[in-house]
């Protein structure tokens, strides 16, 4: 086995895990008050993505920028969390709460139809090319970790490390604030916390609130890593994030976060063994066997998604809900 490939890609899996694990909180977290699956989140984080660009262009871009480049990446990841945050306040006011009392259809598909107008709207306003973050220019490539097979570009240790602190301080917030105990008890008993005089709307809203301010930080560290975005990137990176929601269970925050992880390392895992696997397999079968590429890593991702949907739907952490009589 090659080790250094292997370290290489745990890396690797490690930085796009930390992503999907802000997705996937945004995901567990409105469902855990609301019972409802945002499917408008994936394109909150393509969102926060251009929000990201705009501030990079703003700032002088890649190659001169107007502050330091830690100010500057600091900037990216605040204007996306602001901005995005406001956009979930938005969604939730306008395509949610109309709806809350109405049959499980119909929030979502006014969800859907929110997911269209965002796509859209930014299709209308930036077109449909690749913009780029030139994450290369900003950040010498060179610079970063190198010990052994372990070389690690700095800007993943920086995707990597605000990742885990933005979840850390998530579950701080959710088991140590007066927030946090009136987000438990609206996801337990709605009912039962406005009886006991928690204000429900004020935390549905500021639920969606940090869940896509969230969403808005993985959009601009998505951008970092991987230097382009696109209109149609919500999208992938939406289901990327339920999944990871799923397998972790979805309304748990330490399975969101676990689950984010998992699907890294498997995609990661994957796109760089399948192509090497496959292709051994056709040369001894002389060439019965199709040469698989990378870009069935997607494949994998979604089989695990179907196993969990078959075997455990309540996912690695969550529970199995139990229906009263």
């Amino acid at each position: 086995m090659d080790w250094d490939k292997l370290v290489q890609l745990i890396v690797n899996g490690l930085t796009l895990g930390g992503v999907y694990a802000l997705v996937a909180l945004g995901f567990s977290m409105v469902y855990g008050i609301l019972k409802l699956l945002n499917l408008a989140h994936g394109d909150v984080v393509m969102v926060g993505a251009f929000i990201g660009w705009g501030v990079l262009g703003w700032l002088g871009g890649a190659q001169d920028p107007a502050v330091a480049v830690w100010l500057l990446i600091t900037l990216m990841v605040l204007a996306a969390m602001v901005g995005c945050g406001f956009i979930g306040v938005a969604i939730e006011r306008f395509a949610y709460r109309p709806l809350r009392r109405a049959p499980r259809i119909a929030p979502l598909i006014s969800a859907l139809g929110v997911s269209f107008f965002i796509q859209n709207s930014v299709l209308l306003l930036f077109g449909a090319n690749f913009r780029s973050y030139e994450s290369f220019d900003l950040v010498d490539v060179g610079i970063g970790i190198s010990w052994g097979p372990l070389n690690v570009w700095i800007l993943r240790v920086v995707v990597f490390v605000s990742a885990l602190a933005m979840m850390l301080g998530l579950w701080l917030l959710v088991t140590r604030t007066k927030l946090g105990k009136a987000m438990r008890a609206t996801a337990f008993d709605r009912e039962a916390a406005a009886m006991m005089g928690i204000d429900v709307d004020r935390v549905i809203v500021r639920t969606f609130f940090i869940g896509s301010a969230l969403a808005g930080a993985a959009g601009v560290l998505i951008g970092l890593v991987f230097g382009s975005i696109n209109h149609f990137m919500g999208f992938g990176y939406g289901l990327k994030g339920f999944t990871a929601a799923v397998v972790g269970g979805i309304g748990s925050i330490p399975g969101a976060m676990l689950g984010g992880l998992l699907i890294g390392l498997a995609e990661a895992l994957s796109v760089g063994y399948i192509e090497d696997v496959t292709g051994r397999i056709a040369d001894l079968t002389g060439g019965r066997f199709p040469r698989l590429g990378s870009q069935f890593s997607d494949l994998v991702v979604f089989l695990i998604l179907i196993g969990f949907m078959l075997l455990r739907p309540q996912g690695i952490l969550g529970k199995r809900e139990v229906k009263k009589v």
